[in-house]
């Protein structure tokens, strides 16, 4: 059984992205969830509906132990099993000036969006590497890429995977794995639903905040065969925002 791993899919850009690899995809989709179940519950639901199998799987990204504990745990489970997908989406705002950040706003968004991304695909990485295959992708922002005020610690966060995307992905091309980075800009969802679309639109070339459907196509590209010669990008889907 060959599996896809989605962190963060039970909803937004992850709930999307685990539905289109569904459609597109021979992959058993791995659902991971921190805290909703119910809507790990409803993405695994639009999984079968698409005609494919999934389970969801909870584990905190930023908890080493945990995400190791999790993923020993299932692989002892499925033996013959093999994740040979990783897509890095769990990521967490705390958004606010830098001078008046309080350390833990600081830490907490470092810990999901960064150390997450270290925890989830140092501990799959080895058994690509002996199966000389692998796709792994993480979700960066416009904020990684351009830096966006009042988002120091994510900016931070998310430039850190942008150069560690480039850099992973030197070590390990020969054994056929590529590494990938997806910054999108303004998508609705549960993360953006607070922000001013009307006025924040003015700034995109586009005049529209984008899809989680659109990011989804373009990460299931990505995990195709079509996109074996690509790695070590960074591909900005941001309607045209650029610094």
């Amino acid at each position: 059984m060959k599996c896809v791993l989605v962190t963060g899919g039970s909803r937004g850009i992850g709930k999307a992205i685990c539905s289109q690899l569904a459609k597109d995809s021979e992959y058993h989709i791995l659902i991971n969830y921190n805290s909703n179940e119910d809507e790990a519950k409803n993405t695994l639901k639009e999984v079968e509906a698409a005609g494919n199998t999934g389970e969801i799987m909870q584990f905190n990204v930023s908890d080493a132990n945990d995400v190791k504990t999790k993923l020993d745990t299932w692989q002892e489970e499925n033996k013959d099993a093999i994740i040979e997908v990783v897509v890095n989406n769990a990521g967490i705002t705390k958004d606010g000036l830098f001078m008046w950040m309080p350390q833990e706003d600081w830490q907490s968004v470092i810990n999901t969006s960064l150390n997450g991304f270290f925890n989830v695909t140092n501990h799959l990485i080895q058994k690509m590497l002996r199966n000389r295959y692998g796709r792994i992708i993480s979700i960066a922002s416009v904020s990684g890429v351009k830096g966006t005020p009042g988002q120091t610690n994510y900016s931070a966060a998310k430039g850190a995977i942008v150069a560690a995307t480039k850099a992973l992905s030197q070590e390990v091309a020969k054994r056929n794995i590529t590494v990938n980075a997806v910054a999108p800009g303004f998508i609705k969802s549960d993360m953006t639903a607070d922000l001013d679309e009307k006025e924040l639109k003015k700034l995109v070339p586009a005049n529209r905040f984008g899809e989680a459907q659109e990011v989804a196509d373009l990460v299931s590209f990505l995990v195709s065969k079509k996109a074996s010669y690509i790695t070590g990008e960074v591909i900005n889907i941001n309607g045209g925002i650029y610094s």
